[in-house]
Order: structure tokens, then sequence, then C-alpha cells
């Protein structure tokens, strides 16, 4: 293929995880013919109907717009050919794209995936490495191909994941990330560079769809274990508790080493540095909850009007 070509691209990306890579496509030297994106949906408190954030980067930039429900039925896909992609580039799209889209674009369908695969293919890689207590995860840049994340790799960048990550600060790097690799592997597209890894099914693992029934902390589990919920599920579901019957929302919390001897979930010590809750082993310091009706509030401000000391959180139901 000629180096300097430009290639036409389709975008196909819905949540802001794939908005960093969109820029990046804007800013480079290809041409981005169409932008597929689910169907607006209703949010907010008036659940007015709402463009994706994809959407509306492309509305800023002129971009063509396509939300089609499904991407099966032969009108969608006769659509998509009359835009002649040489390349469709998809990130958190949102819709399976059935074995006749992957064969219209000259190049076929790259996807930007939030893990390094074959671990956590599936719907929530971010959420699943940080529950398991992965020291590391990273974006895979993949060949699309039938099933779910079975293509085979492009390119693949890491990045450790810290104490203190949760699922939106790495979701956030690992988009930045995830721009950076799609324009390293167009590039070596064009230059023919590209070297196709298929993946070894025997190390696959499954990132399920996140449920809010999930978030409900055990007391009964490890403090260790506690905490990588909390930040697994911040900023969705979020980790939450039952308190004298009311929901609390735990948004931050940190895992002290300390012997116990509490009921798991009691109140053990409050100052302004945490709340200590006992758990099945250590204890869990909460740093930022918020109680019905009311904003995320550090430990300091929920002491300033109460305290929670001797009170035993407990699960529901």
């Amino acid at each position: 293929m000629d180096p300097n070509r430009k290639l036409r691209i389709v975008y196909a990306g819905t949540p802001e995880f794939a908005v960093p890579a969109l820029r990046a496509l804007i800013d480079s030297p290809h041409e981005v013919a169409a932008v597929y994106t689910q169907p607006d949906r209703p949010a907010g408190r008036g659940r007015r109907l709402t463009p994706s954030p994809v959407k509306r980067l492309a509305l800023e930039h002129g971009i063509s717009v396509e939300q089609p429900q499904r991407l099966k039925p032969p009108e969608a896909q006769a659509r998509l050919r009359d835009y002649t992609p040489d390349v469709m580039v998809v990130a958190a799209y949102g819709l399976i794209l059935p074995k006749g889209v992957l064969d219209i674009p000259v190049h076929g369908c790259l996807n930007i995936h939030a893990s390094l695969l074959p671990r956590w293919r599936g719907a929530a890689p971010i959420q699943r490495a940080i529950l398991a207590g992965d020291t590391e995860t990273g974006v895979t840049l993949m060949q699309m191909a039938p099933g779910l994340d079975t293509g085979d790799m492009l390119l693949k960048s890491s990045t450790p994941i810290g104490p203190t990550d949760t699922a939106q600060t790495l979701h956030d790097r690992l988009a930045t990330q995830g721009a950076e690799i799609l324009i390293r592997g167009l590039e070596d597209l064009v230059a023919g560079r590209l070297t196709p890894e298929p993946q070894d099914d025997s190390l696959a693992t499954y990132a399920d769809k996140l449920t809010k029934a999930e978030a409900d902390l055990d007391w009964f589990l490890p403090a260790a274990l506690l905490d990588r919920m909390v930040r697994a599920f911040n900023p969705w579901p979020v980790a939450f508790t039952n308190l004298d019957g009311q929901t609390v929302r735990i948004w931050e919390a940190q895992p002290v080493d300390s012997a116990v001897t509490a009921t798991p979930g009691t109140v053990v010590a409050e100052g302004p540095e945490g709340i200590d809750v006992a758990t099945g082993e250590g204890l869990l310091r909460l740093t930022r909850v918020q109680f019905p009706g009311g904003k995320p509030l550090t430990a300091a401000q929920v002491l300033n009007s109460r305290s929670l000391l001797g009170k035993r959180m407990k699960v529901e139901g």
C-alpha cells in the first residue's frame, strides 16, 4: 500500500471511552467518512433524548452520523457500503457487528478493547480487572471476527493498576491509550507492517456486564476485596451498604491491615481521616460516602453532623 495513502474510515462508538480515539482520527490525515453510534437515549431528570458523547463530537466537526437500531438488516448494511470504507474502527459501540458488516470495509473492522486480550473479553473489562486484583491491564487493537472479542491481536499498550485506581481513572487512561495505539495501528496498516497474532483461547477470561446487586458490600469479606469493589464500582453502580434502614453509597475507601474482633459491618473507629468498619479480615476505612438525598461527603463532613461509632452496617436482604 502507498505509505502516503489516507484511509477512508467509518468510526463506530458511543460512550466517553470512544471519544479520544475519534478525536485522534479527526486530527489525523485520514478521512472520517461517517460515525455510527447508538440511538439517542433518555437521560437526566427530564428524561430527554440525549445524544451520545461520540455523536456530539461528530456533529461538532460536520461528520455524517448514523444511528441504526441494528446492523443485520440488508438496508443497514447497504447504507454502510455506500460510505465505501477502507476500514471500520470500533470502540465501545454497543451493537454486535454481523459477518456481513465485518466483510464490508476493504481492510475489515478494527476494535479498541480495554484489556490485554485474551484476558477479559466482554462487556466490563476495566471493572473486572480491578475486582480480580490484577496489577496490570491495557488496551488491545484487534482485527474483529465473529465471536466475542476473539479476533487476532494487532497492537497492545499496557498500564499498571495502582492501589487507588478506580474504574473511572483507569477508564480515562485506557481511552487515551486506545487513541494512541489506533493511530499507530493505522500507520502500520498503511505501511504494511501489521502482524496479526492469534489469541490463545485457553487463556481467555470473561468480563460479564455489571449489575447493581453486585455492588452491595458483604462485610464478612476481607477488607482488601471490599476496597477493590468500591474502586471497581466507581462511578457505576457505586458500592453501597445498609445503615439504619437506609442505603448509603460508598464512593471511596481504603483497606487497613488491623486485627478485628468486632462483628463485620460494625463501625469501630471514626475520625477526620475516615470511618473504620470491621470486615471479615481487617478494617475498611470509608473516606467518602453519600447518604440518601445528599451529596458525597468526606468522613470529616459526615462527622460534623453525626456519629456512626458502634453502628452496624448490614448486607441488604
